[in-house]
């Protein structure tokens, strides 16, 4: 009679029940045969799996033995099948005392018969909680990750003799129960308060994080660009309970978790090279994973030395910064990410960076500004809410003694306004103010006569488009949560429209 263990893929971000299937036959003695579209770290499970149990101390069926991993027409991927394999061969000639219908078992083994952390752990409790197997055994490493999901019994499991021990009931492992809380975000290393200068970026940093909006920064080296994105952390409100658990599944899929809680509690913030691949940046390769973009989902994505980044690499962020997910298609199946952060990006005026400079002079011809310039595209830059110029930084603004405003202080402002728009939207899938839709932005950014008389002379005077139209509608709709006015004012579109520079 064959013995059925269940297991999980994880396809995406999502996972998908694996029934590992054993049984003996005839052929070579010991012989181990794995079927079901297989990868080659499946495949070489057997002899992981036999060194594993011979080395703990039990013995394989000296049979022919197949193992088929059911649905047959899903391929699977990764060593997470060690353990399943395994328990489903030792069942063949032992009696264990467990339902196995009620059961996930995933883990990969060491020769010794240890068990190592796996990836994707929070999407298989998951997908066990909605199947109501409740029971998961798993990888001592991986516990504290699975113990997110309230309502399943997590079997912390260290070696195999140990498992099998439970499995007899002889010595049982301590059933661990799921987090009591969620710990506090931790301290970001940046501050507002190191920040000289620079009032005009400072308050456009505000307004982007309060609405989460795209910003654009430029200014010649030293002027503080990369020090005012690495303080964004520091003003964003911190995850709710939901976010959490997007965020930490995004990043349990993608093996980046590095902490024993198992939780991405910060804002994630990502700053890849300009060197980074398009498969880096949105994601993909043969087996699909999240890339850049995915791992900054409800966080910041910084993009500094902007147009040196490959332009077909930029590009591809178009799509992602407008539906807010990623589509990656393959062969076997067509997948979808979350994508939904904001961008960061500073760049120089120019190749030497002191275009425009009054203390330094720029040695760039005007075809060289040109050529660098045009390494953005039109419609990229159009992506952006706010755009801003930096300045060189004065003398007498290093030198002031009056301390610049915390981020703690600016933090209160914005999480105010997070809390605005959050009750705004609470009947609808949106969260900022930038998510907003066009029928969204009927209901609750309406202006006055006078304010659709403003927005027309922009429109003319700056030939802007009409994704660029809707977008101040937006910053205008953000700037007046900070001030917690109802009303969309014409200051606040005036103060909008100065965040529209068109870089030439």
């Amino acid at each position: 009679m064959p013995i059925k263990i269940l297991s999980a893929a994880i396809i995406g971000l999502e996972a998908e029940v694996v029934e590992v299937e054993a049984d003996v036959g005839g052929g070579d003695f010991g012989q181990i045969a794995i079927v079901g579209l297989p990868d080659t770290a499946i495949s070489e499970a057997k002899e992981r799996v036999r060194s594993a149990i011979r080395n703990s101390g039990l013995l394989v069926p000296r049979r022919k033995i197949v193992v088929n991993l059911a649905p047959a027409n899903l391929r699977k991927h990764g060593a997470a099948y060690d353990l399943p394999i395994a328990i489903s061969i030792l069942a063949l000639k032992n009696s264990f005392k467990i339902s196995f219908k009620d059961s996930f078992f995933i883990g990969e083994l060491s020769l010794s018969g240890d068990l190592r952390p796996i990836t994707g752990v929070l999407a298989i409790a998951l997908k066990a909680k909605e199947l109501k197997i409740f029971n998961i055994f798993l990888p001592a490493a991986n516990a504290a990750e699975a113990r997110l999901i309230k309502g399943l019994n997590i079997f912390p499991v260290d070696t195999l003799p140990q498992l099998i021990k439970h499995l007899k009931h002889r010595v049982l492992i301590d059933l661990q129960l799921e987090n009591a809380s969620i710990p506090s975000s931790p301290n970001n290393d940046f501050d507002l308060l190191d920040v000289k200068g620079q009032a005009k970026a400072r308050r456009a940093l505000e307004i982007s994080a309060a609405g989460g909006h795209n910003l654009l920064m430029s200014g010649p080296p030293g002027s503080g660009k990369t020090l005012l994105a690495k303080c964004l952390p520091s003003i964003l409100p911190d995850l709710n309970s939901d976010e959490i658990l997007e965020v930490t599944k995004i990043y349990s899929v993608a093996g980046e978790l590095k902490n024993k809680r198992g939780l991405i509690v910060a804002r994630p913030f990502r700053s890849p090279h300009h060197t980074a691949s398009a498969n880096a940046l949105v994601g993909g390769g043969s087996w699909p994973r999240p890339g850049e973009i995915s791992l900054a989902h409800r966080g910041v994505l910084f993009l500094d030395e902007f147009p040196e980044f490959s332009r077909t690499v930029l590009e591809n962020l178009r799509q992602p910064l407008e539906d807010g997910e990623i589509s990656i298609n393959r062969a076997a199946a067509c997948l979808k990410f979350p994508a939904k952060f904001m961008l960061i990006a500073a760049m120089n005026p120019c190749p030497c960076g002191y275009s425009g400079d009054q203390h330094k002079t720029c040695l760039c011809s005007l075809n060289q500004i040109n050529n660098y310039r045009k390494k953005i595209s039109g419609p990229l830059l159009d992506r952006f809410d706010l755009q801003t110029i930096l300045g060189r930084v004065n003398f007498s603004d290093l030198n002031n003694s009056r301390p610049a405003e915390s981020s703690a202080a600016v933090k209160g402002r914005i999480s105010l306004a997070r809390q605005i728009q959050a009750r705004r939207f609470k009947n609808y899938n949106l969260f900022t103010n930038s998510e907003m839709t066009l029928a969204a932005i009927k209901i609750f950014s309406p202006l006055d006569k006078n304010g659709l008389k403003l927005l027309e002379r922009a429109v003319n005077n700056l030939n802007l488009s009409a994704r660029s139209y809707f977008k101040i509608i937006k910053l205008a709709r953000t700037i007046a949560d900070l001030e917690q006015s109802a009303k969309i004012g014409d200051e606040h579109l005036n103060e909008a429209l100065q965040y529209r520079p068109q870089l030439e």
